[in-house]
């Protein structure tokens, strides 16, 4: 009787272990290794477009998202610097990149890739705000209010730049710097339907005039060219 509990107490006790380690197992999986179909799908079509044509950055960075999006840090990395390596301004691809370092626990890495690239678009207002709606995207938000704020630094009587500040204000529930940002956009620019109706809103009384005004024409083109491309 002795040794026939003792055999149950080891039989039990081996068939514990053996579900303790299939239950590590599977809670020790990356999110990546459970992939839904249409992410592998997507992942297929890309593949296709970059056999096609490899110098594809577009389609490095798409790529790049999905593997970023699995878990699977190193992939979308090297995915994201390939797209950089056909398009050295692929603002999306830099903005990403720093995502996936500081996800990787590379806050380091990440900041000091954040400063080249910033330093890199502060030769231009166009290149700071392409970049700063980058960062924007990937919810690196102290990047991108600093890449506003370069901009401002290069262009000071933007409106398109002070309604961006606006609006990113305003996404954060800041309505006082909201305000005060999309008034000053107003202010250069009084045509604009879009900032009238936001700060009657607020409830800030605002008139636009008949003629549109044709300063800063060549940012908002730029800005509405990316917006569309999203």
């Amino acid at each position: 009787m002795v040794r026939t509990k003792r055999i149950l107490v080891i039989v039990m006790t081996v068939v514990l272990c053996v579900s303790g380690c299939q239950w590590f197992n599977k809670s020790a999986q990356k999110p990546y290794e459970q992939i839904s179909p249409m992410a592998d799908e997507q992942k297929a079509t890309l593949l296709k477009q970059i056999e096609r044509k490899y110098e594809n950055p577009e389609a490095h960075y798409q790529l790049g998202k999905l593997y970023h999006a699995d878990g699977m840090y190193e992939k979308a990395e090297f995915e994201y610097r390939v797209a950089m390596g056909f398009d050295p301004v692929n603002y999306k691809s830099q903005a990403a990149t720093v995502k996936v370092l500081l996800d990787k626990g590379e806050k380091a890495s990440s900041k000091m890739a954040a400063d080249i690239y910033m330093n890199q678009a502060g030769v231009s207002a166009e290149s700071s705000l392409l970049l700063g709606k980058a960062f924007q995207k990937e919810s690196l938000d102290d990047y991108a209010l600093a890449c506003y704020q370069q901009a401002l630094g290069l262009a000071p009587n933007s409106a398109v730049l002070f309604r961006q500040i606006g609006y990113f204000y305003l996404g954060k529930g800041d309505r006082v710097r909201a305000e005060e940002n999309l008034r000053h956009s107003f202010q250069l620019d009084p045509y604009q339907p879009e900032v009238a109706e936001e700060l009657g809103r607020m409830g800030v009384m605002v008139q636009i005039p008949r003629k549109p005004a044709k300063s800063d024409n060549f940012l908002n083109k730029l800005l509405k060219k990316e917006e569309a491309q999203e």
